[in-house]
């Protein structure tokens, strides 16, 4: 979620345990500190606690629904955060200090394989490939070729993320090992990667929107290409929730998950110099035409879906890629019964016209 980041999980290979380690203390320290579930009787406004794997034009059906008041219709308030990262997202939920994380649907798969006796469970999807796109220092020669980064360095994504798992699962499509032809480099906060960039680290940057116009029409970058077309659909970022939470406020789930396809529904609808004019309180400092840009940007590309209905075949999909990756054990495939819900995305779609 992205970009959207994952987390690693205790029982995968070599390169990914150091990861996976981290990922047990912080869910381990989740679950120590959770604390008993909220409760508000109906009549009143329900205060949603919602975390963010990063703040993202990417994720803009989520701040549109907020922008035009869908959640309020839906007597919700909403109550933002961002984790920095899935597994800090997971933990928040564990933890009981947040009721609804957006994040990668992968953070489930990693939460069904713990020891961790409460669950997170998916209920809503919100983008339909990688949003993340590469970005060269200097200007290709001629249409950009993967196999142009041989060789060269990458500044990229934390070992175990979506977008790490993407990019290196498009490297071996095309012949490469992200290993040994390239430097692929993954030690870096999100929040520092433009800046070591600009410093002049990397000859090329993965990055999401809207950092991807802001280094191309500010000179910095030129686009090499959009790794969620290279890759494909697949479902990258959903709304997740404790499946204790989920049991406990049905009606605050369906709620939200009405909100969120009210503004999906919008945003492909919606002049995008209009939704960015809206969103623009969500993102100070970024010029409003650099948001309309990006947001025409996702949705030529296809970056979201149209419904919140999650596809059992794409989620197949999802665990292929994280077994190619290295993060999940082929026995380690979790049903997508015990990970994902569509019922509240389904009734989302009868009752939302």
């Amino acid at each position: 979620m992205g970009g959207v980041q994952g987390e690693d999980g205790q029982m995968w290979n070599r390169r990914f345990r150091p990861a996976g380690a981290a990922l047990s203390l912080v869910l381990t320290a989740a679950l120590l500190a959770a604390c008993s579930p909220r409760s508000a009787p109906k009549d009143e406004k329900f205060t949603v606690r919602f975390t963010e794997v990063i703040h993202s034009i990417f994720y803009a059906p989520q701040y549109v629904a907020q922008a035009k008041g869908f959640f309020a219709d839906e007597g919700l308030e909403v109550v933002s955060s961002t984790a920095q990262g899935s597994d800090r997202g997971a933990a928040a939920l564990l933890a009981g200090t947040a009721d609804i994380a957006m994040v990668g649907p992968e953070t489930a798969v990693f939460v069904h394989n713990q020891d961790s006796p409460v669950k997170v469970k998916i209920f809503a999807q919100l983008t339909a490939r990688d949003g993340s796109f590469l970005l060269a220092r200097e200007k290709p020669e001629g249409e950009f070729s993967w196999t142009d980064v041989k060789g060269k360095s990458i500044i990229g994504w934390r070992p175990g993320s979506m977008p790490q798992l993407v990019a290196e699962a498009i490297l071996r499509q095309h012949g490469l090992d992200p290993e040994t032809d390239l430097e692929y480099i993954d030690n870096l906060a999100a929040t520092a990667m433009v800046g070591a960039f600009l410093s002049g680290q990397g000859d090329y940057i993965q990055v999401f929107e809207p950092s991807v116009s802001e280094l191309v029409q500010g000179g910095h970058a030129y686009l090499a290409t959009y790794l969620g077309a290279d890759y494909g659909e697949m479902p990258y970022t959903a709304f997740l929730a404790t499946d204790k939470f989920i049991a406990e406020h049905p009606d605050v789930i369906q709620r939200y998950t009405n909100a969120i396809y009210r503004a999906q529904k919008y945003i492909f609808e919606a002049d995008p110099k209009v939704v960015a004019q809206e969103v623009a309180q969500f993102f100070e400092g970024t010029d409003v035409e650099i948001l309309a840009s990006s947001i025409q940007r996702y949705r030529d590309e296809g970056g979201w879906v149209h419904t919140p209905v999650m596809k059992p075949e794409d989620y197949e999909k999802l665990q292929d890629l994280m077994i190619a990756g290295g993060v999940l054990e082929p026995d380690q495939r979790a049903p997508f019964d015990a990970i994902a819900t569509n019922r509240f995305a389904e009734e989302a779609v009868r009752q939302v016209k």
